[in-house]
This record gives structure tokens, sequence and C-alpha cells, in this order.
């Protein structure tokens, strides 16, 4: 295909650019509004200390995107819909089912998170900002009826905004940037507590849905049979997913900084909550500080949480052969949200609570696509290598274990 071949007098830069996307779009999930309660809540108690848990779980993640990606590049099929084709009717009905709550759990997490930057920034009260979050959304999700293009301009501009914005965070913060570095390669723990938290921020990191969703976003995206174009593109995919998910690890790994410079060094240990981290920075750093936080989080929610309605359309069609226009599906997703905010119930302990259903469903994504890549008769050309399968494994078993002692702390010993 002349798009793979690209013009020889073009630079490297210049070849690459049409290809980035699919992974960005995916990594969002990587820094939703889960993402920054679990990091502030470890930054805030335990310092720099397990900063290297996120740098670990983000090198975990680009793998399983990456495997994602693979997969609608080799066979021009997603993940949903090789588990349609290769497992039992009522497996097939079970995973639909599980990935739809997970879905749902993800986007209540990813709304909330919106709702609470419109407060946070502007005072405007939760029930209205959920609502005024609502119209923000059908507007992003709107832009996919003119192509993928105009939708990955702004949810990228959307990671923009994030990662300026904790750029300039990390600059009012002022880390001890020699802590910094120990801790991103040194692992430890402070005690049980730790262990904990370090389970969550992994809990909030490896998504169930942007498995899904990745391999969708590359199975038509650029369609080519050819051995060597498959391998071309897949390597250009390689770099999409290097450079997004190293973005959002370096997002991450600054929520981490941020809190760990701010409230770990100033005695502030009990600052678990958007509200109080919120609240704590402007006395700390001034108004600047606590205004880039509360933007951080609404372009966080915003983005993420009308990629997760994506997610559950491609979930559906995949898994059911059906489809529902887009905007029912927001609209049901909505409703939720609204009645969690209308309730008055805590949006920090809500995001909390839908990691936990990630964690249930997080077995239904990892295990079908560690299978479906290790098989040649489905891969072709593009099939694992057996390190790659025998790595992948491993990730995978590790993910499911600590995501079930996450559990297990939750419900027998909370």
């Amino acid at each position: 295909m002349d798009v793979l071949a690209g013009n020889g007098k073009q630079g490297w830069l210049a070849r690459i650019l049409p290809f980035m996307g699919p992974a960005f779009i995916a990594s969002v999930a990587y820094m939703d509004p889960g993402n920054f309660a679990t990091n502030i809540q470890g930054g805030a108690q335990f310092g720099y200390s397990l900063l290297w848990v996120i740098i670990a779980s983000n090198l975990m993640a680009m793998l399983i995107q990456t495997l994602s990606a693979k997969l609608g590049i080799a066979t021009g099929m997603n993940l949903a819909e090789h588990c349609r084709n290769q497992f039992p009717k009522p497996l097939v009905l079970l995973m639909w089912v599980v990935m739809e709550i997970v879905a749902m759990a993800t986007d209540l997490a990813e709304f909330l998170g919106a709702a609470v930057g419109f407060y946070l920034l502007f005072g405007i009260p939760l029930l209205p900002a959920g609502i005024i979050t609502a119209v923000a959304t059908f507007l992003i999700l709107g832009l996919e009826r003119y192509g993928f293009r105009p939708l990955e301009a702004v949810i990228t501009s959307l990671v923009g905004i994030i990662a300026l914005s904790y750029l300039f965070e990390t600059i009012l913060v002022k880390p001890r940037w020699g802590d910094v570095l120990y801790n991103a390669v040194v692992p430890q723990f402070s005690g049980p507590q730790s262990v904990l938290i370090a389970t969550g921020i992994l809990g909030a990191t490896v998504m169930p849905h942007a498995i899904y969703l990745h391999s969708a976003l590359t199975q038509g995206r650029i369609v080519v049979r050819e051995v060597e174009q498959q391998r071309r593109l897949f390597r250009y995919e390689l770099v999409d997913v290097l450079v997004a998910m190293g973005l959002a690890s370096m997002i991450n790994a600054a929520m981490l900084i941020m809190a760990a410079a701010t409230f770990f060094q100033h005695g502030h240990t009990e600052v678990g909550t958007l509200e109080q981290a919120h609240l704590t920075l402007e006395p700390l750093l001034g108004p600047a500080a606590s205004a880039l936080f509360a933007v951080a989080l609404l372009a966080s929610g915003l983005s993420s949480s009308s990629v997760g309605t994506i997610a559950g359309q491609i979930i559906m069609q995949g898994f059911l052969e059906k489809r529902i226009p887009v905007w029912i599906r927001r609209l049901v997703t909505i409703l939720p949200s609204l009645a969690v905010i209308a309730a008055g119930l805590d949006p920090t302990q809500t995001l909390v609570l839908s990691q936990v259903v990630l964690s249930f469903g997080l077995p239904f994504a990892v295990i079908p696509l560690v299978l479906f890549t290790g098989r040649r008769d489905i891969m072709g050309s593009l099939v694992n290598r057996m390190f790659t399968t025998v790595l992948s494994s491993a990730v995978a078993l590790l993910i499911i274990a600590l995501n079930m002692y996450l559990l297990y702390q939750i419900f027998f010993k909370g």
C-alpha cells in the first residue's frame, strides 16, 4: 500500500504521523479519574515510595495494549468478535454481560470525574455539572460521524491538556528529583496498607474495556493482507503505543509526585478525596495549582467518558452483532451517574467502588487476548513469539492475582 510505503523523500516523523492515534484514544483509560484517586492516595500516604508501581503497571499495560492492537491488525477483527467466534454461546453471553457491567462502572467513574471537575473549577453544583458533562460528551461523540480523525484530534487535545496541567503542577511543587529517580526503579513497600494502595494503582491502570477497544481501533483503520505490510503496520502501531502509553505513564507519575511533594511532605497524609486534594493545594501552592488540578480532572473525565461509551458500543457489537445508536448508549449510561449524584453519594468512594467492578472484569479481557495472540491459525505471521507468550501470560496472571488480592482485602479484610 502506498500509505505504508510512504514517500522516500519524507522524514521518519512525517511517515509515522498518519498512523498515530489509536493508542492515544485507548490510553485515555489509563489516566481517568480513577487514576487520580489512587495516585493521590498513594502519594499522600507514602510519598514517592510507590512510584515504581506506576512505572511497572504502565509497562504491563504497554504489553497488553500492544497485543490488542496486533490482534486487530493481523485478523481484521476485534477481541469481542474473536470471543464470539471461538467460545461457546453461553460463555459469550456471560462475557458480554460482565463487560457491559464493567463498561457502565467505568463510565460512572469517568462521568463523575468530569462533574467533579466542573464543580471544582466553576463552583457548579454536582447535579447541574453532571448535565453539562452529558451535553459535552454528546458533542464530542457527535464528531464520530465525520470520521475517526476529528474524534482522535479532540481526544488527543484533551490528553494534551492533562499533560500540560501536570507539567505545570510538577514545576510548582518542586519535587526532590533524587528521590523521584530512586523510587521509580527500586521496588519497596511501607507496610500492608501500601501493598493495598499499590494493588489499587494497578487496578486503576490496566482497564478491560481499553483492551477490547484498541483491537477495534486498529482492525479496519488500514487493511493490509501482505505479510510484510502487516509487519510494517504493526511496527508503526508499536511506536503509537510506546508514545501514547509513555505519556500516560508520565502523567500518572506526575499525579503521585504532586501528591508526595505537596501533601506527604507537609504532613497531610489524610488527603484521600479529589475535593480534599483541590482544597489543600490552594493554601500550599496557590490558586493556580488548584485550578490546574481541576482542569486536568475535567479533561480526564470528558475524554475518558467519551472513550468509554465508544468501547461499550464495540463490546456490544462484537459479542452480539447488534448495534444501538451511540446517543442511546450515552443516555442509558448517564442515568446511573446522575442517580448517584442526586443521591449525594461521595464521588471518590464511588470511584473506588468502580475499580472493584473493573477487577472482576479483567480476566475476561486479558486471558482471551493472550490465548488468541498466541495462536498461529488466528494471527498468521504476527503470532506471538514464545518469549512474548510466556511474558504476557506471566503479566496476565500477576494482574489477575493482584486484583483478586484487592477484592479479598476489600470484602474480607475491610
